[in-house]
């Protein structure tokens, strides 16, 4: 067998071919700030979790500043049923307790942060854990929620405990890791106007931070595919006009709304591109950035 078939055989030429392609968007990320919100089943799934630390190791050997914000709902409820502790949901969110807050923060900011940050560090990457309390990161008001009542038409604020949103993000610490070899892991907790502390949906937390630190993109990778059309299909990119009229004309709904009002608040406030891809999908993320095609749906001013 010749040199050439070797290489062919080996498919180190198609390798070579990937990484020439890919050369002008690796420079175009170069030096800019990606901020990942990771969860849902990629990172309950432990082939896919190990193919992520993987990644976003790749990423700051790429000299690209990236900024892990993860989640944790299917976690902190299975702790909360093993101590037979009771949740409640309105509107989707979990009602938050003494109790609750307790569990959640030991869920996301202990065992998921450091498996996350492990994961990285074995892969060759430094990575280090953080919550929205560490540095004053994320300050948090509580999260306010009104639903109307069908007979009397009058609406009624829901309480939902120790839930927040955030107010105010101080970059401070992110900026510290910027330009080093530290990738930052997040654990969406903040604190509230009195020190107590909130639990914060993390889309939301991915979505301001990545205003905050001036992030070019946003991924948010969750368990679909991306925004799909009427028939379907994947869309592959819209402008914030498009996305607002899909919500207008029921193409967007349910548990995708979320997560496009975070995307159009991250590009209206200065966040280059917003991103929802399939975090089921093998190397989803490096698909989106470094090929032309793309993965998922990627939002844009224009």
């Amino acid at each position: 067998m010749t040199q050439e078939n070797n290489i062919l055989e080996g498919n180190w030429f198609g390798q070579a071919k990937v990484l020439s392609e890919a050369l002008p968007l690796l420079k175009k990320y170069s030096g800019k700030t990606i901020v990942i919100k990771y969860g849902g089943n990629a990172m309950g799934e432990e082939r896919l979790a190990q193919l992520f630390a993987h990644d976003v190791a790749l990423l700051r050997q790429l000299r690209i500043n990236a900024i892990i914000v993860h989640g944790g709902g299917p976690q902190i409820g299975s702790m909360l049923k093993r101590l037979e502790i009771k949740s409640e949901f309105i509107d989707g969110l979990r009602v938050t307790d003494e109790a609750t807050i307790e569990i959640a923060e030991m869920v996301l900011s202990g065992s998921i942060n450091k498996n996350i940050v492990s994961a990285i560090n074995a892969s060759g990457g430094m990575a280090v854990g953080l919550s929205g309390k560490d540095a004053g990161l994320i300050s948090a008001v509580k999260l306010s929620r009104t639903v109307r009542d069908p007979e009397s038409n009058i609406e009624k604020v829901l309480d939902l405990g120790l839930v927040g949103q955030p107010d105010h993000i101080n970059p401070i610490i992110l900026d510290t890791f910027k330009n080093s070899e530290i990738t930052p892991v997040i654990a969406p907790i903040g604190v509230g106007p009195d020190g107590e502390t909130l639990n914060i949906n993390a889309d939301t937390v991915a979505g301001a931070i990545a205003v905050a630190t001036g992030a070019t993109r946003l991924l948010m990778l969750t368990d679909v595919e991306g925004v799909l059309d009427k028939s379907d299909k994947l869309i592959s990119s819209m402008t914030t006009a498009q996305a607002i009229a899909a919500k207008e004309n029921g193409t967007i709904s349910g548990g995708m709304i979320p997560k496009i009002d975070t995307c159009l608040q991250a590009v209206e406030n200065g966040v280059e591109g917003a991103v929802i891809c399939d975090g089921r999908a093998p190397h989803a993320f490096l698909v989106e950035l470094f090929t032309d095609g793309g993965s998922g749906t990627l939002i844009t001013e224009r």
